[in-house]
């Protein structure tokens, strides 16, 4: 067993997951969508975003790539989100909370196309 790809396995399902979490419950209510969790959800994605910068392979550079995707969401909805509270003063309005949860559901979705990917990558190696 190789702990490099142990570790990498990880961080990708951990971030699949953590996204998950964050994404469940009703779309435009805020008590269901925790900054906290948003917040673990975009450093364990920047996490599996650099352990996928040592792959050269062309599966390596399409799950780099959805990483990518997945970061620039999330990014997106802390960005709406830190505008929401602090610039426009609006708070989590049920709209406000909707992108969130949207933008957040695009990451996922990119996430789901890593864990995809890396199953793929697994079953087609050969002993």
């Amino acid at each position: 067993m190789n702990p490099e790809k142990v570790v990498f396995g990880f961080f990708i399902v951990l971030a699949l997951t953590l996204n998950f979490g964050f994404f469940v419950g009703d779309i435009d209510n805020p008590d269901h969508h925790d900054v906290y969790e948003l917040f673990a959800v975009i450093v364990v994605n920047l996490i599996a975003t650099v352990l996928k910068y040592g792959d050269r392979t062309q599966m390596g550079a399409v799950m780099l790539a959805t990483s990518f995707v997945a970061v620039l969401q999330l990014f997106a909805a802390a960005l709406v989100w830190g505008v929401a509270e602090h610039i426009a003063g609006t708070g989590l309005t049920p709209a406000v909370t909707a992108s969130i949860v949207s933008l957040s559901g695009g990451a996922m979705l990119a996430n789901v196309v890593s864990v995809v990917l890396l199953v793929v990558e697994t079953v087609m190696l050969r002993r």
